[in-house]
Parts: C-alpha cells; sequence; structure tokens
C-alpha cells in the first residue's frame, strides 16, 4: 500500500519571478492551474518578483528564475523552468495522484 501521507499535509510553495515576462507569466498560470487541480485548498502559493524581494530570493538561494520551492512538506524541493510538464512537475514535488497511489 502507498504512503500518502503527503495527501492532508498542505503544500507551501514560492515560486521565483522576474517580472512581468512572458516566461514568468507562463510559470504562474502553470503552477496555479496544476495546484487547482491536483491540491485544490491544499496549498499555499507565493509568486515572488526577484526584482522587489531580492532578499527573500537569497535565502532561498535563486539564482535563475522562474524556479519553484516547495518549503513543505519536507525536504525543500526546487524545480527551474515555465512549469509546463505537468507530470514533471507533480513528480519534483511528490504530488500524489490517483494513478501513482494505483501503481504502488
Amino acid at each position: 500500500m502507498s504512503d500518502l501521507s503527503f495527501a492532508s499535509e498542505p503544500y507551501v510553495l514560492r515560486l521565483y519571478v522576474t517580472g512581468n515576462t512572458p516566461q514568468s507569466s507562463r510559470a504562474i498560470k502553470n503552477i496555479k492551474t496544476i495546484c487547482d487541480f491536483y491540491l485544490k485548498d491544499r496549498y499555499n502559493l507565493t509568486v515572488v518578483d526577484l526584482y522587489s524581494e531580492t532578499e527573500r530570493a537569497q535565502d532561498d538561494q535563486i539564482i535563475v528564475a522562474p524556479t519553484l520551492v516547495r518549503h513543505s512538506p519536507l525536504p525543500i524541493r526546487r524545480l527551474i523552468g515555465d512549469l509546463s510538464d505537468t507530470a514533471r512537475v507533480l513528480s519534483a514535488l511528490d504530488v500524489p495522484t490517483p494513478n501513482s497511489a494505483r501503481e504502488t
């Protein structure tokens, strides 16, 4: 049987972007779509503009954008890019899906 302890723990995510660029806008749209579908009512997403919050980016050791950081559940995970590959995002964030529960 699969361990779905992640299923009840809220996901705390921080997306770092650089201003209002097309790539930043895509990343925001993509992660919101993924979260609304797969993590409905179980996530807290903060979007951080590297230009206006450089100290926060330094705290998370961000050197490129867009970068998504999963702070919770632990361990911390980072994912770089526009987050357009849903399967890759779900895998990197260890988001349990109905299919993953059946496979184990």
